[in-house]
Order: C-alpha cells, then structure tokens, then sequence
C-alpha cells in the first residue's frame, strides 16, 4: 500500500469516528472537523494510484441500514436547521422552477457509508483484497462520492462562517 493509501486509510477512519460521536460533538466542532477533514479526503482520493488489482475492484457492503439511519438520524438532530441546503447540481434543476433540497445528514451518512465499506473491507484483508478495495474505491470517487463530499462542503463552509459572524 503507497503512503497515499496509507493516508487515505486513516482519513476515512478519523471521518468514521467523527461521524459515530457526533451526537456527543457540539455543532460548530463538528462542522469545523468535517472542514478540516473532507478537502484532504477528497485530495487522497483523488491522488489514489493505480494499486496494480489484477480485477475489478470490489468493496463489501458491510453497513447495515439501521445503522446508517441510527447516524443520519443523530446528524440531522445536531445539525437541526442547518440540516436542509438548496442543490444546485442536481441534474433535475435544469428542468425546474423550484429549488431542490437536499439534506446535509444524508450527505455526511453517505460518506460514512462508503468509508466504512471500504475499511471494514480492507482491515485484516490480503494484499490483493486491499487492492481490489483500493480500485473500487477509487472508481466509486470519480462516479459517485466525490460529487457528494463536494456537495456537503458548501453548506458546512457556510454553517461555520455564519457562526462565526454571531
């Protein structure tokens, strides 16, 4: 594993912890951690190389749903109002009139999800297990979560700088 992956690795285990006490976590911490910790996950991700997996990649599917709903749960509570932003992304506002919402819980709850597949796959796993979750990872970045990382960034960003203006 490169020192990048290594890297990525422990990130997206500081994100897990982050995201499984945070009903323990004030909001303007937990914000100002989901801003230190989501632009290097993305730049890790992003640098990921090629791990040389002589397949697809492939993660396993380890969190459960009461889980993710027990977390996206406490992440709503904690973000209370701030919890709704308007996308302005999604690929249905080209035909609307009216804003689309989307949830900033829903979002975090994603990542958790990924990240958690990916380290319950890779922890105690062979060389070439790692790998293979290496790739998969990496192509699930490029199609799905790095829009969803850049996505909740904005409302954190603005959460913390309405914050700190009180």
């Amino acid at each position: 594993m490169t020192n990048n992956a290594l890297a990525f690795t422990a990130l997206c285990n500081e994100y897990c912890a982050a995201i499984e006490h945070a009903a323990a976590t004030e909001q303007p911490d937990f914000v100002a951690n989901m801003l230190r910790l989501l632009p290097r996950i993305y730049i890790s991700a992003f640098d990921l190389a090629d791990e040389g997996a002589l397949d697809d990649g492939y993660i396993e599917q380890r969190l459960d749903e009461d889980t993710y709903d027990s977390l996206r749960t406490s992440l709503q509570a904690l973000l209370g109002e701030n919890d709704t932003y308007l996308e302005v992304f999604e690929e249905d506002m080209k035909y609307s009139d009216s804003p689309i919402g989307a949830s900033l819980s829903e979002g975090l709850a994603d990542l958790f999800q990924e990240f958690y597949n990916y380290l319950e796959t890779v922890r105690d796993a062979t060389d070439d297990v790692v790998k293979s979750a290496l790739v998969a990872v990496k192509e699930d970045f490029g199609m799905f979560w790095a829009a969803t990382l850049c996505n909740v960034l904005r409302p954190l960003n603005s959460i913390h700088f309405s914050n700190e203006r009180l």
